[in-house]
C-alpha cells in the first residue's frame, strides 16, 4: 500500500467520517479514531474545536492540501467579493486536481493530484502539472491520448459510487471535461456535510 492510501485513509479515521463516501474506507467498520484510546467517548468539542475540525475536514477532503495552501486560498477567497464561505468552496473546486476528480477520470482526489504532477492532463490543449492550477469557466480538461488507456482511467470512469456533478460537462468517451462554471457549497457533492463558515471563522479569528 503506498504512503499517500495510508495517508487517505487515516483523515478518516482521525475525523470519523467516510469525507469521501467510498465503499472501502475504514470508518464504515470503525466509527472511532484510531490508537489505543481511539474509543474512549469523546467530550463536547469547543468552539474552536468544531472550526478546527471544519478546517482538516475541508482540507482533507481536497487531498490535504498544505496550510499554506489552504490558507492562501481563504485568503483570496475572503478579499473577493460575495460570501466568503462560497467563494472559499469556488476557488477549492475550481484547483485542476478537483476537477479532473469531479470528471471521474481517477477514482481519489490523490490519484487526481498524482495524475495531474505526472504530466497526464492538457487544459485547453496545454500539458499541465500543477494540482493546484486554478481553472475558469469555458476551459477544457483532457487526458492526454497516450494516457487515456491507462487502467485507473478506464476503471474509474465506470465507478458507480459517484456522478459527475452539473457544474463539468465531461465526454467519457473523448476523456474530455469542460469546466461550466464556478459552483457554490450547494452544487457540490460532498458525502458529509462541510462547513466553510466554520472555516471561515477559523482564520478570522
Amino acid at each position: 500500500m503506498s504512503k499517500r492510501e495510508s495517508a487517505k485513509y487515516k483523515i478518516d479515521r482521525r475525523l470519523g467520517e467516510n469525507i469521501w463516501g467510498r465503499p472501502k474506507s475504514p470508518v464504515n467498520k470503525r466509527e472511532y479514531g484510531p490508537g489505543q484510546h481511539g474509543q474512549r467517548r469523546k467530550g463536547k468539542l469547543s468552539d474552536f474545536g468544531l472550526q478546527l475540525r471544519a478546517k482538516q475536514k475541508l482540507k482533507g477532503h481536497y487531498g490535504d492540501v498544505s496550510e499554506k495552501q489552504f490558507r492562501k486560498t481563504y485568503e483570496e477567497a475572503n478579499r473577493r467579493k460575495g460570501d466568503t464561505s462560497e467563494n472559499l468552496i469556488g476557488l477549492l473546486e475550481s484547483r485542476l486536481d478537483a476537477v479532473v476528480y469531479r470528471s471521474k477520470f481517477v477514482p481519489t482526489i490523490f490519484a487526481a493530484r498524482q495524475f495531474v504532477n505526472h504530466g497526464h492532463v492538457n487544459v485547453n490543449g496545454k500539458r499541465t502539472n500543477i494540482g493546484s492550477y486554478r481553472c475558469k469557466p469555458g476551459d477544457v480538461i483532457e487526458v492526454r491520448e497516450k494516457s487515456k488507456q491507462l487502467v485507473i482511467v478506464l476503471e474509474s470512469v465506470g465507478l458507480a459510487e459517484r456522478d459527475v456533478p452539473d457544474y463539468i460537462e465531461a465526454d467519457h468517451n473523448k476523456m474530455v471535461a469542460t469546466f461550466a462554471r464556478v459552483p457554490g457549497l450547494a452544487d457540490v457533492p460532498f458525502a458529509v456535510q462541510m462547513e466553510p463558515n466554520l472555516v471561515v471563522e477559523y482564520y478570522s479569528r
